[in-house]
């Protein structure tokens, strides 16, 4: 196996730290989330308390200033233990970059802190009944008022990431309906505004412990102190999505490189004690040569993904790059899901093994960030192929 140089001493620290928070506060009540369809909300408060939260945040804003490595370790750790249900990776690297990178600084000191301490969750709202991949086709639109001191929002999102638990949401919403792609902007829609409310949690597939609503918007009086960014900002809205998918599609990568090395792992660890006609399952080659196929894949797609993650460290990871890293560790996630399922025979569809789940938790991971048929477009057209 080749070694891995990404990361340093200190980055190894804060993993095995970050694996006791897992295995105390996490593991022993995952299964009955699941259930529920959604974490507790004390996991929140608790991470926070403990720095587990936006720790790329500059430290004036409730962060620790450290480098996105440390977050790379946290997604790590939380796939190695089939811990799907815990949305901190869009919280902290997809929510509170946004608002960092485009807000104003009375937006950064009225949110960020509170979502570095775990008291405020945040939340994206693309996607929409009709338009999931394709966001310029997005329907929900922010009108100002006739006197101008707000925006009247109005729509529907659905798929929504921490939307039972959020308090803020960053929504993707047209303030010029004519205008197209240019018309986009976001808007920073907060728990109890009159109009906004939450419908039910979505039942899905896998990934059962992550709280995933549908939102609604009617007649929301959004402040225009609200708009991400100020006045400047409105229409800007798809440049700023474009320019944070590179970061976005790596997380899913990251997760699908992790999580596939944790089923090769538990598939190890069965096959050695499984017998079958008198013998190991590891025994037989067809085992024996399944698992070296897949470790093979899997450790040539860790190479690329931590390549990909030194480049996003400099901030030199372009948007095809990122979109092959995505799509391919993806497709790959779910075959070792698959071929490790059909290693542990019956087993295998009991729900109880964490092989079970994390073959449902896969699939969707093809689906989301844009689908892997669009990360396939993104590459060809990089090439010069198409429009």
């Amino acid at each position: 196996m080749i070694e891995r140089t990404l990361f340093q001493p200190d980055h190894q620290a804060f993993a095995d730290s970050f694996r006791r928070f897992i295995d105390k506060e996490v593991t022993p009540y995952h299964a009955a989330w699941e259930d529920q369809g959604y974490v507790a909300r004390e996991v929140w408060s608790q991470a926070g308390a403990n720095g587990f939260l936006c720790m790329s945040l500059p430290e004036e804003y409730g962060g620790a200033g450290a480098d996105k490595l440390y977050s790379v370790a946290q997604m790590e750790e939380l796939a190695r233990a089939g811990t799907t249900g815990i949305g901190f990776g869009l919280h902290s690297e997809i929510v509170a970059p946004y608002i960092l990178h485009y807000g104003t600084e009375e937006q950064k000191r009225k949110y960020l802190p509170r979502m570095a301490n775990g008291s405020m969750v945040g939340a994206i709202a693309m996607s929409e009944p009709a338009a999931g991949s394709d966001l310029q086709g997005i329907k929900t639109t922010a009108i100002k008022s006739a006197d101008g001191s707000h925006y009247v929002l109005n729509g529907s999102k659905t798929f929504i990431t921490n939307g039972w638990h959020a308090d803020l949401v960053i929504v993707v919403a047209k303030t010029d309906p004519a205008a197209g792609a240019k018309g986009t902007s976001l808007l920073l829609v907060e728990r109890g505004m009159p109009g906004f409310e939450k419908g039910q949690r979505l039942k899905k597939m896998g990934m059962k412990a992550q709280d995933t609503s549908e939102l609604f918007f009617n007649d929301v009086q959004v402040p225009m102190d609200n708009l991400l960014g100020g006045p400047a900002m409105e229409g800007r809205g798809f440049i700023c999505l474009m320019e944070q998918l590179p970061w976005e599609r790596l997380q899913i990568a990251i997760t699908a490189v992790a999580a596939a090395q944790a089923a090769i792992d538990w598939t190890l660890d069965y096959v050695k004690q499984r017998k079958l006609f008198g013998q190991s399952v590891a025994s037989f080659q067809n085992t024996r040569h399944t698992l070296a196929e897949l470790q093979t894949q899997v450790q040539v797609a860790r190479v690329f993904v931590d390549k990909c993650c030194e480049l996003i460290v400099r901030d030199q990871l372009d948007t095809e790059t990122a979109s092959m890293a995505k799509y391919w560790t993806t497709d790959l996630q779910c075959k070792v899901m698959d071929e490790c399922v059909q290693l542990f025979g019956g087993y295998g569809y009991m729900w109880e093994y964490p092989i079970t789940r994390a073959y449902a938790d896969a699939r969707v991971q093809r689906i989301y960030g844009g689908t892997n048929e669009i990360m396939k477009e993104v590459i060809a057209r990089a090439m010069g192929l198409g429009k």
